[in-house]
């Protein structure tokens, strides 16, 4: 909302023609090579400055999602550019629109799994490991009653263990940042082979989204952090794809091998 004098009300950035204030501060005096991005970026949002302990594992969670290989998206922003070299902006934003259910949007998704599953609790959250496993039981038991995903479960490569997940958690605990969402997030992992009926393994979106919702941050803006993160991984393959190009490749094998297959009507 405006002032009664029409003014704009804003925490964020201001500028003058002499100075440039951010978050309060002097941009040049106070911020620039004294604060890191992933500082800023988590001040920013969150409008109070984060403590070392938050950065340590706010930057873990932008380093375990910055990239992950030929992913859809990293293949997305190599063809466009491919199509496109002109248009390095529609490179990048080909590769984040394609963050959604299973790939980057897990972090969301999982982060707002873990906060609902939290926020139906009639009193005190669990004390032990014991009570986060029937917290996590019966929140696992319903999903599958209502044939819902539960979302950090399984990785289409690491099928035995994702090595972001271990490390995140003891980040969060080095830094005193283990908070009731890893703590049900991790026994998600203990219980699920109960009610599916066979063990997966908790993935990196998923622990992310748990460390980042430990953080305080709000689980409808826990996707933007991963595709802040993977907007460097991007811009790495659209740099790569300009020194070692593949995306000609795959186009032509794709296309070279299109099958014309005569539709089926009878349906």
């Amino acid at each position: 909302m405006t002032s009664p004098d029409g003014n704009y009300p804003t925490s964020l950035g201001t500028s003058d023609a002499d100075t440039i204030r951010l978050l309060g501060q002097d941009l040049t005096e106070d911020l620039m090579g004294e604060v890191g991005f992933g500082e800023l970026a988590l001040w920013l949002v969150t409008l109070r400055r984060p403590t070392p302990s938050e950065v340590r594992v706010f930057e873990a969670v932008l380093v375990a999602l910055a990239d992950h290989g030929f992913t859809p998206t990293a293949i997305a922003a190599r063809l466009t550019y491919l199509s496109a070299p002109e248009s390095l902006q529609g490179a990048l934003a080909s590769g984040l629109l394609g963050g959604g259910s299973r790939f980057l949007g897990v972090t969301e998704d999982c982060g707002r799994f873990l906060a609902d599953t939290l926020a139906e609790i009639d009193g005190p959250l669990p004390d032990d490991d014991a009570g986060f496993d029937a917290l996590a039981l019966d929140a696992v038991t319903r999903a599958r009653a209502e044939r819902r995903l539960v979302p950090g479960l399984g990785h289409p490569v690491h099928k035995k263990g994702d090595p972001r997940t271990p490390v995140l958690l003891r980040i969060a605990e080095e830094e005193g940042l283990r908070g009731p969402h890893l703590r049900l997030f991790e026994a998600v992992g203990r219980v699920h082979p109960q009610v599916l009926g066979r063990t997966l393994p908790l993935n990196g979106a998923g622990v992310c989204g748990a460390a980042l919702a430990d953080l305080g941050l709000p689980p409808d803006l826990l996707r933007g952090f991963a595709l802040l993160a993977r907007t460097a991984g991007l811009l790495g393959h659209i740099a790569e794809e300009r020194r070692q190009p593949v995306a000609y490749d795959v186009y032509m094998g794709v296309d070279r091998n299109a099958v014309y297959v005569t539709p089926d009507t009878s349906a």
